[in-house]
């Protein structure tokens, strides 16, 4: 028979595993020509985060994504993309980065001279031999699971369409299709909805943080619509200059913290009207 401390002791359960992280940024400095763009970036992202960055214009949102995703290296300290220091990656490492790594941005998402099955199939580039990829030009291989990534973003009528028939907040589907066929663990998102409307916006990134919910990838949203903060990201981190400014919940964000971060935008995105929940 047990004794209570034993039952006690067989009931508790053994300590959660820690969670690696996605991305690890260590004293990053990236510069163009005498450009100083990122300035000592430290950052540490956990897999299964969704994270929003922020921040006004020329801050370094889109050069950040573009080191994590190993396009751009560091001209100082390291980044670590995936469990990989990204500046030794060559060749079949890097292609093997890339493939776990989805990318969305705000224009150029789609190849118009293809129809929408052939921009959905992208998204399995990384994954077929050469071969395959220049066969399914002319028939589109795994034609049901692209019909499946549209049917999931409730487009499967734009199959065979062109991207020039769609509208922006289509063509942003379509791109979602494309990461639904690709698998990525981490996705990176650049502006996705700065040319669609509120609506078509918010569409667009519950779409994102549903695709990410489900398969508990990890996602990072540049996003330039504050309205679209609340709900759908448990973490912020803002840029100015370069430099962190703010790394922490939607609610700890104030408007005498946003008009600092914002300077002379601060009234032309109109943020004094934002409702936030840590705005007074």
């Amino acid at each position: 028979m047990l004794t209570q401390t034993e039952n006690i002791s067989s009931a508790v359960a053994p300590p959660a595993k820690p969670v690696k992280p996605a991305f690890v940024l260590e004293n990053v400095v990236l510069n163009y020509g005498r450009n100083e763009v990122l300035k000592g970036l430290n950052l540490k992202i956990a897999r299964g985060e969704h994270v929003a960055v922020i921040g006004p214009s020329g801050s370094g949102k889109t050069t950040l994504f573009r080191l994590l995703s190993a396009f751009l290296m560091p001209t100082s300290g390291t980044v670590v993309s995936l469990g990989q220091d990204t500046r030794g990656l060559r060749g079949k490492r890097l292609r093997e980065l890339r493939r776990e790594i989805g990318v969305i941005y705000q224009t150029d998402n789609l190849i118009p001279s293809l129809r929408v099955v052939h921009n959905v199939l992208m998204g399995k580039l990384g994954h077929w031999w050469l071969g395959r990829a220049l066969l399914s030009l002319f028939w589109p291989q795994q034609l049901e699971g692209a019909r499946a990534a549209l049917r999931e973003v409730e487009i499967e009528e734009k199959l065979w369409a062109m991207p020039g028939e769609l509208s922006g907040g289509q063509q942003q589907r379509v791109a979602i299709a494309r990461l639904l066929v690709q698998k990525p663990s981490v996705v990176l998102a650049d502006e996705p909805v700065s040319q669609l409307d509120l609506r078509l916006g918010r569409e667009v990134i519950e779409l994102l943080t549903r695709f990410a919910r489900q398969r508990h990838s990890t996602l990072l949203v540049n996003l330039h619509t504050l309205d679209l903060l609340q709900g759908n990201f448990e973490r912020v981190i803002a840029l100015r200059e370069g430099r962190v400014f703010y790394d922490g919940p939607p609610a700890g964000l104030s408007r005498q913290m946003l008009a600092e971060l914002y300077g002379a935008e601060y009234r032309a995105l109109h943020l004094d009207q934002l409702e936030l929940e840590g705005a007074p």
